[in-house]
């Protein structure tokens, strides 16, 4: 997965604010999120297919 703007912000965000260590159109380092139904997943699961990510306020509440 390469690095787009807005999944190096939401990356920002998961490794605790190091910008510098990631940069646009790189390859995205390994991460750890939880999903919908609250099931942990990693970018490694992945590996090899397409994923999309789709971010969005939980129970569509603002922030």
């Amino acid at each position: 997965m390469v690095v787009t703007p807005m999944l190096r912000t939401f990356l920002c965000r998961v490794f605790r604010g190091r910008p510098k260590m990631i940069q646009v159109g790189t390859t995205a380092p390994d991460f750890r999120v939880f999903d919908h139904e609250g099931k942990e997943r990693t970018l490694s699961e992945f590996a090899g297919k397409r994923l999309v990510l789709w971010f969005y306020p939980k129970a569509d509440t603002p922030g």
